[in-house]
This record gives structure tokens, C-alpha cells and sequence, in this order.
């Protein structure tokens, strides 16, 4: 039987300055497809994916004044990726960032573009990289994925104010140099309604300095997901699956180092919660997830705002399909 995929791709949100690409893919039959967290399925040889995401963020505020705080924060991330194997499937995104502040202030741009490989193996006595065809029996045993992952210095690092000073860094909408990121995943569908996904990677920032002769160097990010998906409903006739998703998010941020300094509100750890449903439609995908932050352990939290745990909550929205 030959492997069917249909594709639902996902971009973890850009709070402040951070932005990771989170890989899924199902069909209509087999594994079930999480929303944050990346599954281990590549893209058919040949097929090539078109998509279209928005990350929206509402935040936490403490003050009645208008003094700056962040309100609210919207991620748009077009993208696109060809299976040039069964195994080895390549992208592009393309994101575009709002961020809001209650003083009315706002920083808008498109980011910095991302480059994205993925190399898929099986566990079937041995492991091996993924064949060309799978039946769904094949579909039962492990499924893993290597990815790495490059940002290219495209977007804005030097937006200055309106006096000329420089905007601040978590503000701007690009990093002003590469970013790197490794990423391991592991899927086990139990040939029922049930599909087990996990994924860890680990992202790394270079310094960068700034028109003014500042410099920043924001803090690694490790990332841990788990997620369980359930198929609720499945018209074979129609081309149409339901799935649930519950997934548990843990993000483990660094502090940043500014002028070379370790900055003071910046970095620690936050668990979120993500329930979530998707709907597949013969080709396309479309999917819908709470991010909510149900665990922080933030460094001087009283003094991080609009940042990575202190959202009221995040909605992730996307649409995609496959030709």
C-alpha cells in the first residue's frame, strides 16, 4: 500500500524573539498529527506542501498606566516544502510579526526566513530510513526524524525609534545573525485511534551587535513536547478525519547576554498545556489549538512581561495542503 500523506505544518509562536518551526504529518488513515509538537513523518517523494499559519497571543497586564506593556502579539508564517525522498523532506517559512503594546506602540515586520531539513528513519529490526511505500501495518512500528534547522538574517535588527534611538532588541523582527537548531522526534500510532508523539530539540543564538555598538546574544532554548491524538470520526467516502490532541509543551529558556552581561527578566522555565482538534479534507488540513501556560518558573518573573509564560493564553490557527 502505498503511503498517503496529507500535511499539517505548524510553527511554534515568536514571543519577544523566539520562533521554532514545528513539523506534522498524517493521512486520512495511520498516525494522528499533534499541533505543537513534531511527528515523525516525512513528506511523499515528489509532493510538494503550501501553508498558511497564524500564532495569536494575548498577554498579561499589571498596570493601569500606559506604560509600554505588551497587550498582544500576532505570528504569520507562510511556508513551503518538497519531498525530494521518502526520507528526506526540505522547507521554507516565511514569517511575518506583529506585536502590540498598550501605549499603542507596535513593531511590524516580516522575520527572518527559515530553512528547514528533515531526514526520516523506521524501527522494523533495525533502523533504517523511510522506504517508499508503507502499508498500515508498516505505519505501527517507530518512526523517528532528524532535523536541522537554519534562520538567514533577513529581517530588521536595527528599526530605530522615533528619536533614534534603537528599538529594543526583543522588539525588532529579526535576529541580525543566524540562529541554529537540532531537533529529534519519535511517533508510535497503535493501530487504533491512538498515536503517541514526542519531540526535543535545542536552539542556538549568535551574538549579534548593533548599529549603536551594542550587542545581544539571546539565550538557547530547549524544547520537550509530548502529545496523544485520538481520532473522533472518519468518513472514508467523504476523505474526512477528526482527530483530538492533548499535549504538554515544556520550553527551558536561557538568559539572554547583553553587552556581555547576563540580562536581568530574561530566561526560565515554562510548561504549557495545548488541547487542540484538527480536520483533515481529502488534500488540506486544518487545525486549531489553546496554548495555555499551566506551570512557569521564570527568572525575576515579576519583571517579565509580554514574553514566553505570561500569556492569558495563545491560539494557533493553521491551514494547509498538499499537492
Amino acid at each position: 500500500m502505498k503511503r498517503y500523506s496529507l500535511l499539517a505544518l505548524l510553527a511554534l509562536p515568536l514571543c519577544a524573539h523566539h520562533g521554532v518551526p514545528s513539523v506534522s504529518l498524517a493521512g486520512l488513515e495511520g498516525p494522528g498529527a499533534p499541533v505543537e509538537t513534531t511527528s515523525s513523518a516525512t513528506l511523499p517523494k515528489g509532493g510538494a506542501l503550501a501553508y498558511l499559519k497564524l500564532d495569536h497571543a494575548e498577554y498579561k497586564t499589571y498596570t493601569d498606566a500606559r506604560d509600554g506593556e505588551g497587550l498582544r502579539s500576532d505570528y504569520w508564517m507562510a511556508g513551503a516544502g518538497y519531498g525530494f525522498t521518502p526520507w528526506l523532506s526540505a522547507y521554507l517559512f516565511a514569517p511575518y510579526y506583529t506585536k502590540a503594546a498598550d501605549d499603542a506602540s507596535t513593531s511590524s515586520d516580516f522575520h527572518d526566513l527559515t530553512l528547514l531539513g528533515v531526514v526520516g528513519f523506521v524501527y522494523d529490526e533495525g533502523v533504517r530510513l523511510v522506504p517508499q511505500s508503507e502499508s498500515l501495518d508498516d505505519l505501527e512500528d517507530w518512526h523517528f526524524t532528524l532535523s536541522l534547522q537554519l534562520t538567514l538574517p533577513t529581517g530588521e535588527s536595527n528599526r530605530k525609534n522615533g528619536d533614534g534611538s534603537l528599538v529594543d532588541p526583543g522588539w525588532q523582527t529579526g535576529f541580525g545573525t543566524p540562529s541554529y537548531m537540532l531537533g529529534f522526534s519519535a511517533t508510535k500510532w497503535l493501530g487504533n485511534a491512538w498515536t503517541l508523539v514526542g519531540d526535543v530539540s535545542y536552539n542556538a543564538f549568535i551574538e549579534n551587535e548593533y548599529s549603536d555598538g551594542s550587542t545581544m546574544r539571546f539565550g538557547d532554548e530547549l524544547r520537550l513536547n509530548a502529545a496523544a491524538t485520538c481520532k473522533v470520526l472518519a468518513q472514508s467516502e467523504r476523505k474526512l478525519r477528526l482527530d483530538l490532541n492533548m499535549e504538554a509543551n515544556y520550553l527551558n529558556l536561557g538568559r539572554d547576554v547583553e553587552n556581555g552581561e547576563a540580562a536581568e527578566a530574561t530566561g526560565g522555565e515554562i510548561l504549557y498545556l495545548t488541547p487542540g482538534v484538527r480536520l483533515f479534507m481529502a488534500h488540506s488540513s486544518l487545525a486549531l489549538g489553546i496554548k495555555l501556560p499551566a506551570w512557569t518558573d521564570l527568572n525575576e518573573a515579576d519583571d517579565q512581561q509580554g514574553a514566553e509564560g505570561k500569556e492569558r493564553y495563545r491560539a494557533v490557527l493553521t491551514f494547509s495542503t498538499l499537492f
